[in-house]
């Protein structure tokens, strides 16, 4: 074997790596845990973050009143696109490395070319089964004096956060750390 078939090879291992991890962080938690607080009264902070998830497609599952807290539960699907895009990929990556056994191993003739056809929707399913799931949205009342902001504790996935913290930012006058903006780089 030259010295090009290995590094091509090589750099075809890393592709296979690469779209490995990719499907991996595509469906990881991203549970977090902000603060927030609203010049609001504490029921009136309440009704309008609780409408917004239900507008949204959360429904309530829960709350527990000694401990001032709500619980909501929402289905987060796959995207069709991103499962489309990573078969493509998975294709794709898959096509190459057959490519390259069959230049290590020319008497296999054209048969590893068919792992194409198994990498690439092996990646689109393996990518839809795991990014649905359930998803939980918790808030939790910190204070509830009636004299000082209302203060929140929210706990669901990053990108909802975002979501409440964009569109409701205005009407519940939030004032938070900006730390979802933040990059973690």
């Amino acid at each position: 074997m030259n010295y090009s078939l290995k590094s091509t090879l090589l750099l075809t291992i890393l592709l296979a790596i690469g779209l490995f991890f990719f499907l991996r962080a595509s469906s990881k938690d991203r549970t977090t845990t902000i603060e927030i607080s609203s010049p609001k009264k504490p029921l009136e902070a309440l009704t309008l973050i609780s409408n917004w998830l239900e507008n949204r497609g959360w429904e309530q599952i829960g709350g527990n009143s000694d401990l001032k807290i709500l619980t909501f539960k929402g289905n987060v699907s796959s995207s069709k696109y991103l499962a489309i895009f990573l078969s493509f990929l998975g294709g794709a990556g898959s096509c190459a490395l057959g490519l390259v056994i069959t230049q290590i191993y020319p008497s296999l003739k054209w048969w590893p070319i068919l792992l194409g056809v198994v990498g690439g929707p092996l990646s689109g399913i393996i990518y839809s089964n795991k990014s649905e799931r359930e998803e939980r949205f918790e808030f939790k009342l910190v204070n509830s004096e009636e004299n000082i902001n209302t203060q929140l504790r929210l706990r669901a996935h990053r990108d909802e956060l975002i979501a409440l913290e964009n569109e409701l930012k205005e009407s519940l006058e939030l004032e938070s750390d900006g730390s979802l903006f933040k990059t973690p780089i």
